[in-house]
């Protein structure tokens, strides 16, 4: 199986970025693997992707068995070409305050954001080699990291997502700096509020009513203003997806792709922005107030 572009592995593919992301792809003359987990989604993607070459593949990144079947099933279809680029957008993203996080839910959220990753791409780096330069394939290996802005700032709430994403955001770096000599280039892709479906399932899960007082009135503030920033926002899916194009083609890709003003700003904030003005700005906007419950309870 070849394409004009090369071939192409997308995890996370059933909705959202991913779905966006293989979309595009394979609109544009890649060879699309589309990792989903049910026929239901691959059974969308066939029918919305039809006259192009994208197949969906089964893949869950937190089964080593699932990522062995899906390699062989890869590896089978692009033959000597291997594999021109993986993008590693499958997560997850639990909103709650750290307090009274399930800790199971903690290890379910780093097992699919980071430790999935680094399976999925272990496994699929010898496909990739043989499209690094002197490969094959018309494009070099390139692995692209679907990451996020929380990456560089947590919000109250989502503790436990911005510790993936920190997690992430680490890896690829050391990724990127370890595969440099083998010609296999390692960009970050990191959107602010995107409209896609991850949002409402955020709020879905969530129960502010279960959290403790201290927190109740502003995690609830919190899940609702997310949720309308995320809805409002002008950023889309189809923007993130063109930034993953050009990862993917570019001669020099970057090594990081902010996507969004909201995710834009977040360099200069890091860099500039004092942490503790940071904070009460942050809090601020949740209405929460450094000392306030000690205050009340004097």
């Amino acid at each position: 199986m070849t394409g004009e572009k090369g071939a192409v592995l997308v995890t996370g593919s059933s909705s959202g970025l991913g779905r966006a992301t293989a979309l595009r792809l394979a609109s544009n003359g890649w060879v699309v693997f589309a990792g989903v987990r049910t026929e239901e989604s691959a059974a969308r993607l066939r029918r919305d992707a039809a006259g192009t070459a994208l197949r969906p593949v089964q893949l869950d990144v937190t089964s080593v068995d699932s990522i062995t079947l899906a390699r062989k099933e890869i590896r089978e279809h692009t033959g000597a070409g291997g594999l021109t680029g993986l993008v590693n957008n499958a997560g997850t993203c639990l909103a709650a305050p750290l307090e009274c996080a399930n800790i199971d839910d903690f290890r379910a959220e780093l097992e699919v954001n980071v430790v999935g990753v680094a399976a999925v791409t272990q496994a699929f780096l010898p496909l990739l080699r043989v499209a690094a330069p002197g490969g094959k394939a018309p494009i070099r290996g390139r692995i692209v990291m679907i990451g996020s802005g929380v990456a560089w700032v947590a919000p109250p709430f989502l503790g436990m997502y911005a510790a993936s994403q920190f997690g992430k955001r680490g890896m690829a770096d050391a990724l990127r700096r370890e595969l440099a000599p083998t010609g296999v280039a390692v960009s970050q892709v990191e959107p602010g509020a995107v409209r896609t479906p991850i949002w409402d399932k955020i709020a879905e899960h969530a129960d502010a009513a279960a959290a403790p007082e201290l927190y109740r009135t502003s995690f609830r503030k919190f899940l609702s203003e997310n949720n309308s920033r995320a809805m409002s926002s002008r950023t889309s899916p189809e923007d993130v997806a063109r930034a993953v194009e050009h990862a993917l083609t570019a001669r020099r890709p970057r090594l990081r792709y902010r996507v969004g003003p909201d995710s834009a700003m977040m360099g200069p904030v890091v860099r500039f922005a004092p942490e503790r003005l940071l904070d009460r700005a942050v809090m601020r906007n949740l209405g929460m107030t450094t000392g306030a419950l000690a205050a009340e309870r004097e």
